[in-house]
């Protein structure tokens, strides 16, 4: 009896061969083998089911792969373990014409996994698939039918997108909350101690002294008078030790903003490189959102943490999960931990390094630390009562971090530079030094690749399998923002001109409607909704946002100034420029600044002097011609036109005394 099982990538066959023996043969369907059609929507009301055509590519895939299922007794699909692989099974069974194949899942390429997979066969999950369509289908038709709209009103080519678009709105609205930020300047005061030939400091509590709306001390000389004082008493102190739990391992997520921050990999890049790892069986399936591994992960790690002296954590660890995730999978993992190197490149090795160093932490022992902290009462001269907390601590115990440190967006640091001493409460104390401390609020800052991440899963925007992929549409695709030299992302003035379209006309602008929608999507996927009316419902809306622009008849964002009509941008001979959408009837045309119509260049003035053939005033016209190649330097030009081109084309070349040459006509 001959096997034939189907994966998504040629990768993975000959190592899942390398399990099953002679009587299994393993090919790969490489992916998606139909799509939606290229030339129309694809999915159109009063059903709206999709419209599928094979590609170029899946039409060569099928063409293979019924030779092979002809000579196979048995079928089993066992591409990707998510909605995606689902719904890739279901397009190749039915592009085959399968008859009930079998469908199994592995979060990883090991053999007792491959193994456990195929004892637990199941049918293709529809709910899966109509859940995975349902998505296809709801980008197709935002994308189709709004941008059009864009282009409409822009005069761009300009393309919406129903995840890609929230996205930008989020870098766009940070852009303006940094440019509208008005910087408050406020004060706290700061006093040290001088103890055993080192010091440690203790911080003013404002809090107390601010008026119930106020966030920040304004007075400066309040602040002065708190740095002034010098007796103080003790009134609470505490000496305990504390411990710090470690990361949870990586999520996708979590994953790409570390990477971004600790190896400088970008999420796109980072996706590429464990989708490597996991097809080398060096790693877990690395598209989940569980923040939690398997029991058989943790005993694994278990086991090399025993081998090689590391202190486990006393009891099992269990994370709680962001708000709206799947939990389809367990988190990503290495496969065997006591390997702890695999990959095939440097950028492959690293990032596994990273995955490794990350699982095994989490389930290390808590780092301790032993943290002092007291809070010290004093008077100022005015006889006001100021409070000042000191805190202090030292790492006693390393755990989880003697594997995989702190992050640096943590905030903190493994030791306190400020050791407290052992003080007791009603003592009095004696500053010996005080200073006024002077600080200006900061906006939030830019958002990096990474960070957008963090928030776009925050916000309900896209699923894990997605985030690197909007990030490459709106920056290197689309040029929607772009990063600068230190990684943040800037949006362009296209992009600023995409979300001031949609927003407050669009629902799908809008984060909570992003968000409820993701959770429709996880509904269809657990069969408590359908298809279709997840889809028909974004379609209706969409009518009526549509129908109300229409009914408003906006003006067009750039109007021709000529005639009303909405300029269009347009790549001519030498470049980017605006011309009227009325054109034959109106021919203005304008340069392009920075994404919008720039000003006209003037009309040179008349030189009195008639055009022989046809009356009107002649003009001379110099300069240097555009090159026509890069590299190559322009012609100078220097000869007079008549004024009535192009009806009359007469030219004439410039004598050296700066006049017109009538004898030369051309």
């Amino acid at each position: 009896m001959k096997t034939l099982i189907i994966v998504e990538s040629p990768n993975k066959t000959k190592k899942i061969e390398g399990y099953l023996g002679n009587n299994f043969r393993v090919v790969a369907s490489v992916g998606h083998i139909r799509d939606l059609p290229n030339r129309n929507i694809g999915v159109a009301p009063p059903d709206f089911w999709p419209e599928y055509e094979e590609t170029e590519r899946g039409r060569q895939v099928v063409r293979r792969l019924k030779s092979e299922v002809s000579n196979a007794d048995r079928i089993i699909l066992a591409t990707d373990p998510d909605r995606e692989g689902e719904a890739i099974a279901w397009h190749v069974a039915d592009a085959l014409r399968l008859r009930n194949p079998d469908r199994i899942t592995f979060n990883s390429i090991t053999k007792d996994k491959v193994i456990e997979a195929l004892n637990s066969a199941r049918k293709i999950d529809m709910n899966m698939v109509r859940s995975q369509e349902a998505r296809r289908s709801l980008d197709r038709i935002v994308g189709y039918r709004v941008s059009p709209v864009l282009c409409e009103r822009s005069g761009q080519s300009l393309s919406a997108g129903r995840v890609q678009s929230p996205a930008v709105r989020l870098v766009v609205d940070r852009e303006r909350e940094i440019i509208g930020f008005k910087p408050v300047q406020h004060y706290g005061a700061e006093l040290t101690f001088l103890e055993n030939g080192g010091s440690w400091a203790a911080t003013w509590i404002t809090k107390p002294h601010l008026a119930a709306d106020a966030s920040y001390m304004l007075d400066h000389a309040f602040a002065e008078r708190a740095a002034n004082v010098r007796s103080l008493r003790v009134m609470t102190f505490s000496d305990e030790d504390k411990g710090r739990v470690p990361y949870a391992p990586f999520t996708t997520s979590t994953l790409q903003q570390a990477a971004s921050q600790r190896l400088k990999i970008r999420p796109k890049e980072t996706m590429l490189l464990a989708q490597k790892l996991y097809e080398q069986g060096a790693i877990t399936y690395h598209r989940t959102d569980a923040p939690n591994m398997d029991a058989a992960g943790a005993a694994d790690i278990a086991a090399y943490a025993n081998s090689a002296g590391l202190p486990l954590a006393a009891r099992k660890r269990v994370w709680k999960a962001k708000e709206g995730a799947q939990e389809g999978h367990e988190a990503i993992r290495p496969t065997h931990t006591a390997n702890k190197n695999a990959g095939e490149t440097d950028q492959e090795k690293a990032l596994y390094r990273l995955i490794w160093q990350r699982a095994v932490a989490s389930q290390l022992a808590d780092a301790v630390y032993a943290v002092r902290s007291a809070t010290l009462a004093g008077r100022t001269e005015q006889g006001e009562e100021v409070v000042f907390s000191a805190t202090g601590r030292t790492l006693k115990a390393p755990g989880w971090m003697v594997v995989y440190g702190a992050d640096e967006d943590e905030g903190d640091e493994a030791e306190s530079s400020n050791p407290v001493p052992l003080l007791e409460v009603g003592a009095g104390v004696m500053a010996d030094n005080g200073r006024v401390l002077s600080k200006t609020t900061k906006p939030r800052p830019r958002f990096t690749e990474a960070s957008l991440v963090k928030e776009m899963e925050k916000e309900g925007i896209g699923r894990p399998s997605t985030y690197a992929a909007i990030l490459e549409n709106i920056t290197h695709i689309r040029g929607y923002m772009m990063p600068d030299k230190k990684g943040y992302l800037i949006p362009t003035e296209t992009g600023a001109m995409v979300r001031d379209e949609l927003v407050g006309k669009f629902s799908f602008a809008e984060l909570d409607f992003t968000r409820a929608l993701e959770e429709r999507l996880d509904d269809i996927a657990a069969g408590k909704n359908n298809y279709k009316s997840v889809v028909s419902d974004a379609w209706n809306t969409l009518d009526g946002e549509i129908a109300a622009l229409e009914e408003t008849k906006a003006a067009p964002l750039f109007p021709c100034p000529d005639c009303g009509k909405a300029l269009s941008r347009r790549k001519g001979q030498y470049g980017t420029f605006w011309a009227c959408s009325g054109y034959p009837d109106c021919r203005s045309s304008f340069p392009d600044d920075k994404g919008k119509p720039g000003q006209k260049k003037p009309k040179p003035a008349g030189s009195g002097i008639a055009c022989p053939k046809c009356g009107k005033d002649l003009i001379r016209r110099q300069g240097t011609s555009k090159p026509k190649k890069r590299g190559e330097k322009g012609r100078p030009y220097d000869f007079y036109g008549c004024s009535g081109f192009p009806a009359c084309d007469a030219s004439f070349e410039t004598k050296p005394d700066g006049t017109p040459n009538f004898e030369n006509a051309k």
